[in-house]
This record gives C-alpha cells, structure tokens and sequence, in this order.
C-alpha cells in the first residue's frame, strides 16, 4: 500500500478545524486509587469545554462506566463508545489522524510499547485500531513505535520532537535518525524534523515534546522559560529555548518564538515522594472554541494562561487544575486527541 504522504495526506495542526476529540474516561481504580474520583472532576471540566465546540467521542470500558460517563457529560452531544483501555493517555494510544486536500480523514496507528517498556497496560495496543474502526476511516498502519504526544506539528509539512524520546533505544533501536525522519515523512507528511534536546525532569514518556514546545501558529512556536530559583527544568529549558531560536521550518523560515513561564517548582504529593513532578503550561488542549490551559496552583498559573490567551484569539481559554491528572503522569494534551475536519 502506498504511503499516507504518496496519497496526499497530511497531519494538520491541532489549531485547524476538528470534526471530533476522541477521550476516554477515567474508570480503572487500581492506577488512580484515591485520586480516581478528582480525575473525574478535571476531566470531566476538559471535556465540558471541548464540548463547546468539537463533538465528544469517548471510550468507556462498560456499561457501570458509561452511566457515570453520561451523567457527567449531560447535555453535551458527547458519543459514548464500549472500548477496553488501559488508561486514558489518547494522545499516545489513539491513532493520528491525517487528512488530504479533497477533505478525506485517515487513521495513522504506530506501534506502541508502553513507554518505552515502562507502563505496559493490557489493552492500550489495541486501542489505535480499535478507533479507526469505530471512526469508519482508512487506516494506515506501520510497526515502529511512535506516540502521538512525542510530536507536534504546524500543519505545513515541519514538527518538533526531542532526540530524547525518539532516539531513546527503548524505542525504536533499529532506527537512526534519519530513519524516523523518514517515517515521519511517509506517515504524517512531515518535511522538516525540528529536533530539540531533552524534556521535562522526571517525565516518564523520556520527554515529549509537548510538555516543552509546541507550535502555535504559522511559524511561530511556544516554550516555557524557567520560573524561580528552584526551577527543576532550567537548563532543558533555556536549551530548548536557544535550539527553536536556531530552527528553521519546512519553507525554510525562522520560527518567532514566544515564551511564557514555566509552573516552577511543582513538587509530588498525593503518596508521590516529594520530587519534582512534570508541570507544564504546553500541555494544552486547542479546541474549536476553547484552550484547555493546565493550572497548578502556582504564582505562574495567571500570567502563563493570559499568554496563551493572546496567540488565540477567538477561542476561550479555560484553565482547569491539572495536579491531580499529573500524578498520572500528564496533562490535557496528552488525554486528548483531534479528528480534522
């Protein structure tokens, strides 16, 4: 079968137009244990914003969660879909959904370890065909591991990634990095592959990029600068920061780029050890009508979601707390993911 890019397809940037957002709900007690029923709550908020514009599809692993699910959503024109999961990380389980200029969206499913081999949770391999099939597409499937969050493109044939994640040897140790490139090319229409260094201190997925740097409008790219003097991430950041302002996109532009703050210092608790956990302003959701921007309760939280209000004008921006869905290992990005319209 040919290629996704031989056929004309393209992954669009997440501020394009979206048919739907693909969740899951929050529903396996022995990951989340106390911090279950709070998941709800963020979640829950997420979803009621994105609902304001884009429609809902939402995996339920049986018919106890989907009364919950639907409770929580009434009256929104959310669909609720009978699917096992292992836990609610879309961006990297579900498929990546390209489109072609004639208007066809397809299913884009990679392989996918758990992480690098770090959260191996029954179902979740599944999960990418499973929603091309219940989505009614064409799917393009290829066996090397790539999980949605690990990228981020701006719609015009460039995307960000960091050599961390997708050079780590837990993932794929046959490819060089030519050879991702070349992967990313045949499957997403990426012509450029921006490459940054690490990502955030203790981020378990080995630093997706887009807890650190996301595109945000043509040409132009978001990073976090580091806040306080305790700031766990300053030097990945101030690298980040100084390797976009070198970068030059697929048309061979230089990006702008624009900072906003960083959370700071934003310490584990809920029975995680004190350390420094991965907070990040750049795990946002950008809907139709609404940016679901994370908030952790720090002094940054306002000034970074006022930044993020300014590159999108036209959409509200909701910040909603993101603490409790952190000790999961994420943000609102990383539990969502786009169908273009």
């Amino acid at each position: 079968m040919a290629t996704p890019q031989a056929q004309g397809f393209l992954q669009p940037a997440e501020w394009a137009s979206h048919a739907a957002c693909w969740v899951a709900w929050p529903s396996d007690a022995s990951l989340w244990l106390e911090n279950l029923e709070p998941a709800r709550v963020a979640w829950t908020k997420m979803a009621r914003a994105i609902a304001t514009g884009e429609t809902l599809e939402v995996l339920v692993p049986d018919a106890t969660n989907e009364v919950l699910a639907r409770k929580a959503l009434s009256g929104t024109e959310a669909r609720f879909h009978r699917v096992r999961f292992g836990d609610i990380w879309l961006r990297d389980t579900a498929p990546i959904f390209v489109r072609k200029a004639s208007g066809e969206v397809a299913s884009a499913r990679f392989g996918f370890n758990g992480w690098g081999g770090k959260y191996v949770l029954q179902h979740d391999s599944e999960v990418a065909s499973r929603i091309a099939v219940l989505a009614g597409m064409r799917e393009f499937a290829t066996p090397w591991i790539l999980e949605g969050g690990s990228i981020d493109v701006d719609g015009e044939g460039a995307c960000l990634t960091t050599r961390q994640c997708l050079l780590n040897p837990n993932r794929n140790p046959q490819l060089s990095a030519s050879g991702i490139e070349e992967g990313l090319q045949e499957q997403l229409g990426i012509e450029k592959t921006i490459w940054l260094g690490d990502g955030l201190l203790n981020d378990h997925t080995d630093g997706h990029v887009d807890n650190v740097a996301r595109f945000v409008g043509s040409g132009r790219v978001l990073c976090m600068r580091p806040s306080g003097s305790d700031d766990p991430n300053r030097k990945a950041l101030e690298n980040i920061a100084g390797e976009l302002a070198q970068a030059r996109d697929a048309n061979g532009r230089k990006l702008t780029v624009v900072q906003i703050p960083s959370p700071g210092l934003v310490a584990g608790k809920n029975g995680e050890d004190g350390s420094p956990m991965p907070a990040s302003y750049a795990n946002f959701y950008i809907g139709n009508r609404a940016v679901v921007v994370p908030a952790y309760g720090t002094r940054f939280d306002d000034e970074a979601a006022k930044a993020i209000g300014e590159l999108f004008p036209g959409r509200s921006i909701v910040p909603v707390d993101a603490n409790v869905i952190l000790t999961g290992g994420g943000a609102f990005h990383c539990i969502t993911q786009q169908v273009p319209q």
